[in-house]
């Protein structure tokens, strides 16, 4: 037996041992995977594909997302994967280049779930009204009901331009959201646009439970005021993870618990302080960090 001051000796030896274990938990999973979204090193893909991928994959990076093919078939990028040990669950459809069947048929060959795409109006952003949103929401459930014939899963990826206040204060985000099927269309969350615009990736996880699927992570460099334009002169300068304004230890953690497994890194051209490749490198270390 022993004492009762020994016991409670012990007792706050390890309560402080728990205490300081969940002061440096982890924000996600230690073998979680992490992808990049290869819009973030296009121009060194379009020069020297096989040896970005390789490069991509010698920092970490197990999966990647693609925005086109470097000048390649799908055939040929997917032969560039599989010598990097690279997969590629989720792809952003080239609209208009090719016809939707063509896009699909590429998307299966590289090895993808998920296809993505973003905007999709006839009008130009910063001019849409809350029916040209309910519009494009019909849009993107009929892309999502011929991916699903297709054996695929279509997914929406959001900027900050569908987060600027319209007619009557509602936000064209929200109409995707609440007019898409969710049997048909998921949400791929760009997690540094949204707080670009000035809204938060939790409140959104906690609104909308189920509908994300997928994430970008990208950092901005902090500006005076929300942005909801991609207008040269009112985006803001993307930024290395770590480096720019954004806390991503909430949002993450709030990530996890919506059951996203999906991170894609991404972040925003022009490169200021370092070669994309670099830049793409400290992403990926901050983020396994975390």
């Amino acid at each position: 037996m022993i004492s009762r001051r020994r016991f409670m000796q012990f007792g706050a030896a390890v309560m402080g041992t728990r205490l300081a274990w969940a002061g440096t938990a982890r924000v996600l999973p230690a073998r979680l995977p992490i992808g990049l979204q290869l819009y973030s090193v296009g121009e060194d893909l379009q020069k020297d594909v096989a040896g970005t991928l390789r490069q991509v994959r010698a920092m970490g990076y197990e999966r990647v997302e693609t925005a086109g093919f470097g000048g390649l078939t799908a055939r040929e990028f997917r032969t560039q994967l599989d010598r990097t040990q690279l997969v590629c669950p989720s792809t952003h459809l080239q609209m208009g280049k090719r016809a939707l069947e063509l896009l699909f048929e590429d998307a299966h060959m590289v090895g993808a779930h998920y296809v993505v795409s973003s905007g999709m109006f006839s009008s130009k952003s910063g001019e849409q009204t809350v029916d040209d949103y309910r519009v494009m929401a019909d849009r993107l459930n009929e892309m999502g009901r011929k991916a699903k014939d297709a054996g695929l899963q279509y997914a929406y990826h959001n900027h900050n331009f569908e987060l600027r206040k319209l007619d009557g204060d509602r936000i064209g985000y929200d109409v995707l959201l609440k007019q898409t099927d969710p049997g048909l269309v998921d949400f791929e969350l760009d997690c540094g646009w949204m707080v670009a615009a000035g809204y938060s990736p939790v409140e959104y996880f906690r609104q909308y439970p189920g509908r994300y699927r997928m994430l970008h992570v990208k950092d901005f460099v902090a500006t005076k005021s929300a942005s909801t334009s991609l207008a040269k002169d009112e985006r803001p300068q993307g930024t290395e993870l770590g480096r720019g304004h954004i806390d991503y230890k909430p949002i993450l953690m709030a990530a996890a618990r919506a059951g996203i497994h999906d991170y894609y890194v991404e972040q925003e051209p022009p490169f200021l302080e370092m070669p994309a490749l670099a830049a793409v490198k400290v992403d990926y270390q901050y983020l396994r960090a975390l």
